[in-house]
Parts: C-alpha cells; sequence; structure tokens
C-alpha cells in the first residue's frame, strides 16, 4: 500500500558509498545514477540523453530536469557537489560548470566495456568507489583546493587552522607511501579530527585545573611580559618553574594561570630591580650613569638648580671612572658633589660683589657719577 504522505519515488543511498565520498556526494552519485538508467532505457541517442565518445557514455541533460531530480539544492549545491565529485575523480564533466548553462553533461569514471555497443542498449554501471582506479600519491607542494576549505568552513574550522595541519598531513602520508582517490577528502577528515582535539584541549583550559608540571604561559602572557612590561624573556622563562612549584604545593585549582603568571613576575620583576638599585656591594660607576630621580628630588628641596646638576653629570663619571673606585652608592656621591659645587658657586658669587662693594665704597662720591649714585643698592646687600 502507497501512503499518500509519500509521493516520490525514494532516493538509493549506499551507506558505504556516503561515508567514503561524502553524503551529499553519495545523494547527487544516485541521482545521476537513476536519471542515466533511464535515458538509456528511453532507447534514444542524442542530446538530452546517452551519446559514447573515447569509450565513455555521456549524457546530457536539461539544467531544469536535474533541478527537478533534485529540488532540495540550489545551482551552487549542485555546483559544489558535483565539482566535489570531479575533484575525487568519480565524476567526469563536459563543457561548462551547472547553472552557467542550459544543458548539463556528464559521464561515469570508467571506460564501457565496447566502444561499438549502443549506448542505448548498454546502460552505464552505477557508480562505485574503484578500489585501484584514479588513486595518486600525495605531491610534496600538495594543498587543499577551495571547495575542501568551503567543506572545512561549514563544520566553523578556520582556513588558518587547516592551512597549519598541510605539512603533518604530507610528511605523515609521505612516509606511509599510499596512493589516495582523494587527497581532499583524507584531508578533510584529518582536519576535523584535529580540530575536535583542538577544542577539548581548549574547553579543558577554559575550566578550573590544577597546575600542571609541563604547564607553560601563552604566547598572550608572553607579549604582555616581553614586549608591553620590558622585561627580559630569560627573567620570565626562569620565574616558571618557582610557579609550577608554589601552586603545585598549595594544590589550587585555576582557570587564569595565565593572568596569575603575569601578576607573578611582574612583582618578582620590580623587586629584582629594586634589589639592584639599592644593593650594598660596592661597584664602578657605569659609563652611561644618571641620577634617580630621587636626587633630583632632594636637589629641588636645596633649591638647587637640576640644569645646573646635569651639567656636572659628565665630569662626575669621567672622573670615578679614571679613579677606578667603588662605590655602595653612586647617588650619594653625587648629591654630595652637586651640593658642594652648588655652594662653591654662589660663594664665589658672594665674594664678587662684596668685592665690588668695596671698590664702590672706596671711590670718592666725587668720582661717582649722579647716574651712578641714582642707581647704586648696595645699601640693600
Amino acid at each position: 500500500m502507497k501512503s499518500s504522505l509519500i509521493p516520490e519515488q525514494p532516493l538509493l543511498i549506499y551507506p558505504t558509498l556516503a561515508a567514503t565520498l561524502g553524503l551529499d556526494e553519495a545523494v547527487m552519485l544516485s541521482v545521476l545514477s537513476t536519471l542515466a538508467n533511464a535515458a538509456s532505457h528511453s532507447g534514444a541517442v542524442g542530446p538530452n540523453h546517452i551519446q559514447l565518445s573515447n569509450g565513455f557514455q555521456w549524457l546530457t541533460l536539461d539544467l531544469e530536469k536535474l533541478r527537478e531530480a533534485m529540488p532540495f539544492w540550489d545551482d551552487r549545491d549542485l555546483q559544489r557537489v558535483s565539482k566535489s565529485l570531479h575533484d575525487k575523480g568519480v565524476l567526469l564533466m563536459g563543457g561548462t560548470l551547472i547553472g552557467s548553462s542550459s544543458e548539463v553533461k556528464f559521464a561515469f569514471n570508467e571506460r564501457s566495456g565496447n566502444s561499438n555497443t549502443n549506448p542505448a542498449a548498454t546502460p552505464p554501471a552505477p557508480a562505485r568507489a574503484q578500489p585501484n582506479q584514479g588513486k595518486n600519491h600525495i605531491a610534496n607542494n600538495w594543498q587543499p583546493d577551495q571547495a575542501t576549505l568551503t567543506q572545512l568552513a561549514q563544520h566553523n574550522i578556520p582556513s588558518a587552522f587547516a592551512f597549519e595541519q598541510v605539512p603533518e598531513f604530507i610528511t605523515y602520508w609521505r612516509e606511509r607511501g599510499e596512493a589516495q582517490r582523494s587527497w581532499g577528502a583524507k584531508f578533510m577528515q584529518h582536519v576535523i579530527r584535529e580540530w575536535r582535539q583542538f577544542e577539548a584541549r581548549r574547553n579543558r583550559q577554559d575550566q578550573n585545573s590544577p597546575m600542571q608540571r609541563d604547564w607553560q604561559p601563552s604566547i598572550d602572557a608572553m607579549e604582555v611580559l616581553t614586549l608591553h612590561a620590558g622585561i627580559r624573556r630569560e627573567f620570565v622563562e626562569d620565574a616558571i618553574p618557582e610557579f609550577i612549584l608554589y601552586w603545585q604545593e598549595r594544590g589550587d585549582s585555576l582557570k587564569t594561570w595565565n593572568s596569575k603568571f603575569i601578576q607573578h613576575v611582574r612583582l618578582q620583576w620590580k623587586k629584582f630591580n629594586s634589589a639592584l638599585e639599592h644593593s650594598t656591594d660596592p661597584k664602578p660607576v657605569p659609563v652611561d650613569w644618571q641620577p634617580s630621580e630621587d636626587v633630583y628630588d632632594v636637589l629641588r628641596l636645596a633649591n638647587i638648580e637640576l640644569s645646573f646638576a646635569q651639567s656636572l653629570i659628565p665630569e662626575f663619571v669621567l672622573y670615578w671612572r679614571d679613579s677606578n673606585q667603588l662605590h655602595t652608592s653612586w647617588n650619594t656621591r653625587f648629591l654630595q658633589h652637586a651640593k658642594r659645587e652648588w655652594a662653591r658657586r654662589h660663594a664665589l658669587s658672594t665674594a664678587q660683589n662684596s668685592l665690588s662693594t668695596a671698590t664702590n665704597t672706596a671711590r670718592s662720591t666725587r668720582d661717582i657719577s649722579l647716574d651712578e649714585q641714582l642707581n647704586d643698592r648696595s645699601w640693600a646687600l
């Protein structure tokens, strides 16, 4: 009894074929095989029917007939799936792509047993994957085609991730020395498997987890510390074992280990620089030595001009490098030097003013002009 809910003839799909070529490819192959058998049994030869050429039985169909046979796809889907079958060596396409002409010409990639046989009397066998036909070894410079990348994108897999898998994929299959009908299909299976493993690892990282013995900071964390914070890479790498040991002993579980590590390294770097600055070990003055900001703050409080203090630095460095002496704090040594030089400068200035005053006093009023007398301010000193 035929149900009114299923008024059409069902499609016959082989599970093994779908697993090998893909579900969409298996569906199209089944429809094309049905259309080829129908055209063969019609007994006519010519347009829209079977034609024999170079040992292959070609079928030319109206595009509208193909659309009616597969109403669940538009022209872009028809192009995509037919191109996939063509790339996998299962289907031969004649003329233009599906959708760019009113006719579609195709043949199954298997030669007819008798080239002189009337194609109407000898229908093509249903398309099936031949175990030893159309296979080839992978090339050193193999790259996935656009159709493969498009199918991977349908699985939300970025093309950048897919291209990262290419070198390993090529190396593996060249070492095995096996030939395949479609390296695109094989590559797609490989990338999907790797993507699932990548997502599983990423999901585990997003959850609270204890510190692992082989833990390493992420690339982003390393860039924050070395590029943005200006911390030496060697210092960051040396901090990793101590960080791991500390948190393994604590036994805490976190999902922000990278943020924790950034805080730890920044604190250690600050302590390290502070220890260098306030070290009690005597050391020679560096060639490019400069006083710290604390020195300038003290000079401001003493009303010593900063430009004057800065002018003393080259001579100060040259003197102490020539003397080859060691001191624990060059900031303190320079501060003493700057105060002494500033006092000496003002003492000299005061002496010169006193001398000038004494000279003016020794002159008689008769020798001083009226203009000098009016502008004399020595009494105010």
